[in-house]
């Protein structure tokens, strides 16, 4: 779709609302007044007005509430024919787009009381650097491992899919590789620099996870990335692919490093969890777990990492299937670039950037943090 230029017709009102200046209701409009906004995310429901996600709140657009046809219709535009229908089968659908003036995004349609809605994220149009990341310089090491597992892990909207997209940018920038990555759906497209990147989609280039990684390996890759190490199957494969001689990234949905290792070993039957251990423990480079907070001066939000470094301490403790032990590594590992998480929300809230309540809220070991 080619868009007219029209973002001036938007703004920010007092109450932090955002202002549509009687224009007629589009996608592209909304869109448009999205990006304005900084909005990482759109939601189109029935019986209520579009409303953004901005820095992590919900704020509604200044418009009339979407009826069931209005919100079945603007569905329907993200869509092409063959998505439709297959919303139409499934009644879901998660895929990406890329609308002229508006950049790409990924659309996740479902039904809702038999109305059909979405939610729309907003991929960055430009991939920003580590420090307006927040990322600390272990996370640019990482990407320089010739082989081994990365694991970027947290809950949802913690910015793991930007972090990602940071990590393959820098392989990109600097080294003569050939990247291939498996997303659910493409959200950043990474042209040739120095790397070749080969992007494949989940439903769109490929089956399934597990089936692509195992495909992959043939493709003479240097770095695989993973958008969601789901099942056993993709960890398994993964951990194998890691273990000879490819650098593998991947995402979990696991709060901190400890649980992320159990997380993995759980998946596996009981017969095959040592196995499992012993893969880890050799393959395993770092842990990169990660928080997106709201800022105590309301301008957005800051990232709290939690990093384990696989060093023979770690290694041991996860081969020994001791992965409780593991916080206390990172405590007393601060010189290597290690950090537990509540040790990265104690140094946010002593230079002021999140409130207590925020700290506290989202601290592991509370007892640790000193109000003052």
């Amino acid at each position: 779709m080619k868009l007219s230029p029209t973002s001036s017709q938007f703004a920010v009102d007092a109450s932090s609302r955002i202002v549509q200046d009687g224009a007629s209701m589009s996608i592209e409009r909304i869109l448009q007044a999205a990006r304005k906004a900084g909005a990482s995310d759109v939601h189109l429901i029935a019986g209520l007005p579009p409303a953004f996600r901005v820095n992590g709140e919900i704020i509604p657009m200044a418009a009339d509430v979407l009826t069931r046809d209005d919100a079945a219709r603007l569905v329907r535009e993200l869509l092409s024919e063959v998505q439709w229908a297959a919303f139409e089968r499934d009644w879901e659908v998660c895929v990406s787009t890329n609308l002229q003036g508006i950049g790409r995004m990924r659309v996740s349609a479902y039904r809702h009381s038999g109305s059909a809605e979405a939610a729309i994220r907003l991929a960055h149009l430009e991939i920003p650097s580590s420090s307006q990341l927040g990322l600390p310089p272990v996370v640019d090491e990482l990407t320089r491992r010739s082989a081994g597992l990365v694991l970027i892990t947290g809950p949802t909207g913690a910015g793991k899919t930007t972090t990602l997209n940071y990590m393959v940018d820098l392989i990109n920038r600097e080294q003569r590789v050939k990247v291939v990555t498996i997303e659910d759906p493409v959200e950043y497209v990474h042209g040739a620099k120095k790397a070749i990147v080969v992007q494949q989609e989940l439903h769109t280039d490929v089956t399934s996870y597990a089936r692509a990684l195992r495909h992959v390996l043939r493709q003479d890759p240097n770095v695989i990335v993973i958008g969601e190490l789901r099942d056993l199957e993709t960890i398994e494969t993964a951990l194998q692919a890691a273990e000879t001689g490819h650098l593998v990234i991947g995402t979990l949905h696991t709060p901190w490093a400890d649980h992320t290792v159990e997380r993995i070993v759980s998946v596996f039957p009981a017969e095959k969890q040592n196995l499992i251990l012993a893969q880890l423990a050799g393959s395993l480079q770092g842990i990169l777990a990660q928080l997106l907070l709201p800022r105590a001066d309301r301008k957005g939000r800051v990232l709290s990492m939690e990093v384990l470094l696989a060093n023979n301490a770690v290694r041991n403790l996860i081969r020994e299937g001791n992965p409780h032990m593991l916080a206390s590594v990172m405590q007393t590992s601060g010189r290597e670039g290690m950090r537990p998480m509540d040790v990265s929300l104690h140094d946010l809230y002593k230079d002021g950037t999140i409130t207590w309540d925020v700290a506290m809220s989202h601290a592991r070991n509370p007892g640790i943090f000193k109000k003052s």
